[in-house]
Formats: structure tokens, C-alpha cells, sequence
């Protein structure tokens, strides 16, 4: 299994690729001048997309959907279905007109609305999401979609942009508590943001390394204490260990698991 996560300014993507070549595509934001998943997937040519996965209704997870839409057919969508289309687009009234990326996201809640009888297979890669409902909760970050891919004895989770509330939530299931204590990679929720940061969390889960998709700092909030939360890697070979690693200072991210465990590299 290979998995990307992709240097995207502030917002957020990533891409898994199973054994078998099948393709798990974890939102769709883009730079706006240097990547784009889009031209990402076409240059390794890419057929379809097996499955998407919507983490976050917010635009800069999903500013390259038009341009992935226009040129691949996606299998299989997951997102926060506790929330229809229209009741997404009635809340995205409220802060302004609809965008063209938005307004392609919730034609997509509207076409993928039956169950999916026959599932990608993924060579071993198992899929769980969890989310808060709405009403609940009224806001796209803590109505995100909490992702855990486990292949082989190796766990990763992507939270999309929780913040403190919906992870006090989701932790009151057992089911979510006992994913997070497999986790070896954790992907900071709302790009490393204060607001995203939940210490609660690491009472369960206990992480090799941290990752945070994000453009420069620009609030002294978004200096938290993620770092002492993780055991820590080897990095490149020396006595040097790494607890977090950013999409802004280190690029695109590299993560390869095989059966002698996981290599990430930049």
C-alpha cells in the first residue's frame, strides 16, 4: 500500500493506492498553482477513482473536484450522510452564494444516494469512518468524516477538520476509542489548528508521527503540543528522530507499508 498526502497550501488531500492498483481518493484540494490532484491522476494514468472520500464540506478540501469530476468516474462516495444534499447547500447559503465546487459536491451527495452492494476491493485495506450527526452539530468541521485505514497491522487516521466539541463527542463510542489505539499515523485535524487539537484523544491513541496538511502558521494558536504525543521515528537513516512532519516545510508526503512495516519519505 502506498499513501500520498499532498502538498496543498491550506487545505487538504490525499491519495491511497492498494495493492492491487485500485485507488482511494481522500478530498480534492489543490494549491491553485503548482498541484492539483487532477493533474496528479492524470499523470500517472489514472481510469477511475474506486472511492472518494469526502472528510470535510469545505471549499479548500474540495477546490479540484470539478476538474477530478470532468475527467474520472468515481466507484464508491463517502461523506457525512446525516446531512442531505439540500440541507448542505440551504447551510452554505447562509455564509454566500454556492461555488462551483460546491455546488459539484452536492450533485454528488444527490447521484450517490444507494447503498453499495458490491464494494472495491482493496488488497487487504479496510475502511471505517465515523461522524457526529446533524443536527447535532451545525457546522462542517465537527460534521467531518473521521477516516481510519487499516492494512496489515498499520492504521492511519484522517479526521478532516473536527475541532474540540466533535472529537468530545465521537469519543463517547467505544467502537471510535478503540480504533484510535491502533492508530501509527495521525494526521492533525483542521490542519494543525488549536481549535482542531483535543488532548482527550492522545488518553487513547498513541502515534508514531503526526502529520499536519498546511500553508505557513499565520495564528500563534496553531503552535500546539502535538509533538509530545508521538513516539517518534528514525528519520533518514541517522539517530535524529522526527515526532511531526508539515506539508509546508516538508512537501509531499510519502508513506509505503509493506510486510516489513512502514517507510515515510519526502
Amino acid at each position: 500500500m502506498n499513501i500520498k498526502i499532498f502538498n496543498v497550501s491550506h487545505g487538504f488531500c490525499s491519495l491511497i493506492t492498494a495493492d492491487n492498483k485500485n485507488l482511494i481518493l481522500i478530498d480534492g484540494g489543490s494549491d491553485g498553482i503548482n498541484f492539483s490532484p487532477s493533474s496528479y491522476l492524470r499523470s500517472i494514468g489514472c481510469n477511475g477513482i474506486e472511492s472518494f472520500i469526502i472528510s470535510n464540506y469545505d471549499e479548500d478540501h474540495l477546490t479540484d473536484l470539478p476538474n477530478i469530476l470532468n475527467n474520472f468516474h468515481i466507484d464508491v462516495l463517502y461523506r457525512n450522510k446525516s446531512i442531505t444534499p439540500s440541507q448542505l447547500e440551504a447551510m452554505k447559503l447562509e455564509s454566500g452564494p454556492i461555488t462551483t465546487a460546491m455546488r459539484r459536491t452536492i450533485d454528488l451527495a444527490n447521484e450517490y444516494c444507494n447503498p453499495v452492494s458490491n464494494p472495491p476491493d482493496f488488497s487487504g485495506i479496510q475502511i471505517s469512518i465515523f461522524y457526529n450527526d446533524y443536527p447535532t452539530f451545525t457546522d462542517t468541521n465537527n460534521l467531518s468524516v473521521v477516516t481510519f485505514l487499516e492494512y496489515n497491522g498499520f492504521s492511519i487516521v484522517y479526521p478532516g477538520d473536527l475541532e474540540k466539541a466533535g472529537w468530545d463527542k465521537l469519543l463517547e463510542n467505544i467502537s471510535f476509542q478503540n480504533k484510535l489505539k491502533d492508530v501509527d499515523i495521525f494526521v492533525a485535524a483542521h490542519h494543525g489548528r488549536e481549535n482542531g487539537y483535543n488532548p482527550k484523544v492522545f488518553n487513547y491513541c498513541k502515534p508514531w508521527i503526526i502529520i499536519i496538511s498546511d500553508k505557513e502558521i499565520v495564528h500563534e494558536t496553531q503552535k500546539n503540543n502535538y509533538a509530545s504525543h508521538a513516539k517518534g521515528i528514525l528519520w533518514n537513516g541517522g539517530p535524529e528522530k522526527r515526532y511531526v512532519l508539515t506539508t509546508r516545510s516538508d512537501g509531499h508526503i510519502n508513506i509505503d507499508k509493506n510486510n516489513n512495516g512502514f517507510h515515510i519519505s519526502i
